[in-house]
């Protein structure tokens, strides 16, 4: 084969686009051609270049016959599948009705298009041409007696005329907020996911005792108060938070954001805090997607119970207060994402039909 095409501006080009050119097929090819233009053997370019001798060959030959132009095409399209002509209605299918396994989804497809094909195939065509993800559902507290949209019309109201501003004065530096709640943690088996070689096993729960922890959390400035026992969570519980919150405070005003629970709301609480000059701020009910402490509690339990098993009710609780210890040391990296003051809302949820 000639080599006389290969001029300091073309060797320039193959050498650029051996590494730069997106398409890795034509990659290869400026590679041969890179090779062939040093002067080796047909045979050695193929063997440095990871192609059949046949393969080097046509490649030269497509230069040779139409430049760089003809070598930079890629003519090799793949296998068409079958149910690629079909895509548009199964799309809408599973967009409709999603399917819970990959054998429904195949079930379905065979039942609609007539093409069977096996679980394998099947996922590959719901990642890669339907773009579909295996998500888990997800629930939205629902008070009984409104529907969905006027739980979130009422939300979005509390949210604009009470959450929203408090938020922004905390966030100038001219009251403190904090956001309140109890956590009751049962000693017992919280199942999470491992990267392992085998299946892994934990202690199922073996009794009932509980450890609750009361607490208020301050995303503005970093600080956590908090009020543990192993018994209940009374208003008595409340009453004592509200103390030490006051005891800490700095001279600014105190708010604090917290649910509908009996004990917070009754006429104890509701007394010592206009005492002390705490405002209560009680959000909608069924609203933890407003409660910021909320994501606090499932990062704890994810990081310090999550496939874990504790011999003793001791070593349980010594975990938990661990966690709660160092989450503006230790854990302030992810704590800090958790606790940005931007708020859940279901305007816009998919919702699931039955």
């Amino acid at each position: 084969m000639c080599r006389s095409e290969f001029s300091a501006e073309v060797v320039a080009q193959i050498a650029r686009d051996r590494y730069e050119h997106p398409h890795p097929r034509v990659q290869q090819k400026m590679e041969v051609l890179w090779l062939w233009s040093h002067d080796l053997a047909v045979a050695e370019v193929a063997r440095l270049g990871a192609v059949s001798r046949r393969t080097a060959e046509r490649y030269l030959r497509e230069f040779i016959v139409g430049g760089l132009e003809a070598t930079r095409q890629v003519r090799w399209r793949g296998p068409t599948s079958q149910l690629a002509a079909h895509r548009s209605s199964l799309e809408q299918e599973f967009l409709e009705r999603p399917a819970c396994t990959v054998g429904e989804a195949g079930t379905r497809i065979e039942r609609l298009t007539g093409v069977k094909r096996q679980a394998t195939q099947v996922r590959k065509f719901l990642k890669r041409n339907l773009n579909l993800k295996w998500r888990r559902v997800k629930a939205i507290p629902l008070p009984p007696k409104l529907t969905l949209p006027e739980h979130v019309q009422k939300q979005a109201k509390f949210l604009e005329q009470h959450l929203r501003p408090a938020s922004q004065a905390a966030l100038a530096g001219l009251l403190s907020l904090y956001f309140v709640d109890a956590a009751h943690m049962v000693q017992g088996s919280y199942l999470g996911s491992l990267w392992s070689v085998l299946v892994l096993y934990v202690r199922a729960a073996s009794g009932r005792r509980r450890y609750n922890v009361l607490g208020a959390i301050n995303p503005f400035t970093k600080s956590f108060v908090s009020v543990r026992n192993t018994g209940y969570v009374t208003a008595t519980t409340v009453c004592e938070l509200l103390h030490q919150l006051a005891a800490q405070s700095t001279g600014l005003p105190i708010t604090l954001v917290l649910d509908n629970a009996r004990y917070q709301k009754c006429a104890l609480v509701q007394s010592l805090a206009e005492q002390l000059g705490i405002t209560l701020l009680y959000l909608p009910s069924y609203s933890p997607n407003l409660n910021l402490i909320e994501r606090l509690w499932k990062f704890v339990k994810k990081t310090s119970l999550n496939s874990r098993s504790y011999d003793t009710f001791a070593e349980f609780q010594a975990a938990i207060d661990h966690c709660l210890d160092e989450l503006f040391t230790t854990h302030a990296e992810a704590v800090q994402t958790l606790l940005t003051p931007e708020f859940q809302t279901f305007e816009k949820a998919s919702i699931l039909a039955a």
